[in-house]
């Protein structure tokens, strides 16, 4: 692991250990302001974030083939983890949104705050242009994909519990709206929309989108180290630690195989793909599970555990790429 990837993990969890020091000493209150701030990222800066980023995709020259071959496992798997989570969430221990929170825990990576370091370190401009190709579309189809999962799940607890007889067509329906009109896909279709058109933003409204994004990540991080305070660990052990290595070993173990084996790819392309999959579960995952009032100190600690082993784990995967070059 480079010395820029290794600092850049140790700043990581010096601002989240400012969080937990926020948090420990209730200098923003006692009444959870660690949701307060969760719904900040979650109204206001990820949906600037999201919008600005799809308004600007340049959609023709997307290296479509590596997206596919990175996507299609990740999505598969998400959808794997959540029917399994599911079918063991038969007595509703984990809460409607339980299997949609741990599938995505297990998913979705932290490709900016260690991504971009660790890209541009190890596979230079090159492999950096592709690992940034790919967190154009990360958010954007993991994020869609869980929440689609979870507004299914909620409309139909609706339906079963005070609605019963409330027609299939109508829950689809709930479902649909629910998913669009959300803090996360709304900007999204807005930015493809936008895109579509081919306007270009305004300088004012790109600047102030910019600023907007550029705080999701700070944010996010001592978002972190505040639930870790208020939430703690407490039980959340165990889970955490079987879904970091889902995230840091099973996922991209299979995305190597997919990508390899399945779209035939090799290279650069390969270890940048296959490194992408191997990062830590990023702080979204947090926020979703923080928007849906679920599992949130088991998914602050898989975010948490997750880190720390990726400086073992991401050798072993650079050793795997060697031994296949």
């Amino acid at each position: 692991m480079s010395s820029l990837v290794f600092f850049k993990l140790v700043a990581i969890f010096v601002i989240v250990a400012i969080g937990w020091l926020v948090g420990k000493a209730k200098w923003l209150g006692h009444n959870d302001p660690a949701r307060t701030l969760s719904n900040a990222a979650y109204y206001i800066f990820v949906p600037a974030l999201l919008f600005r980023t799809t308004s600007r995709l340049d959609l023709m020259s997307m290296p479509w083939g590596i997206l596919l071959a990175v996507f299609a496992p990740l999505s598969a798997m998400l959808l794997l983890l959540y029917f399994w989570q599911r079918h063991a969430n038969a007595d509703g221990h984990l809460g409607v949104a339980g299997p949609s929170v741990r599938a995505l825990t297990a998913v979705f990576g932290n490709t900016v705050q260690v991504g971009i370091p660790m890209a541009a370190a190890l596979f230079g401009e090159t492999g950096l242009a592709i690992h940034l190709a790919i967190i154009s579309l990360h958010a954007l189809t993991l994020l869609t994909l869980s929440t689609a999962l979870v507004e299914l799940d909620l409309a139909h607890a609706q339906r079963k519990d005070g609605h019963a007889g409330t027609h299939l067509m109508a829950t689809l329906a709930a479902t649909a709206r629910n998913t669009i009109i959300h803090p996360v896909m709304l900007p999204v279709l807005a930015g493809l929309l936008w895109n579509g058109l081919g306007l270009p933003l305004p300088l004012v409204a790109d600047e102030i989108l910019q600023t907007l994004g550029q705080a999701v990540v700070p944010l996010c991080l001592v978002l972190i180290g505040m639930s870790l305070a208020y939430y703690g660990v407490s039980g959340a052990v165990k889970t955490a630690v079987w879904l970091s290595v889902l995230k840091l070993l099973v996922l991209p173990a299979i995305v190597l195989v997919v990508a390899h084996w399945g779209f035939g790819l090799t290279g650069l392309p390969l270890a940048v793909v296959l490194m992408m999959a191997a990062l830590p579960t990023g702080s979204n995952a947090l926020i979703f599970a923080q928007r849906y009032r679920s599992l949130e100190a088991e998914t602050t600690a898989a975010t948490v555990f997750s880190t720390l082993a990726f400086v073992v784990t991401a050798p072993l995967w650079l050793a795997v790429l060697a031994w296949l070059s």
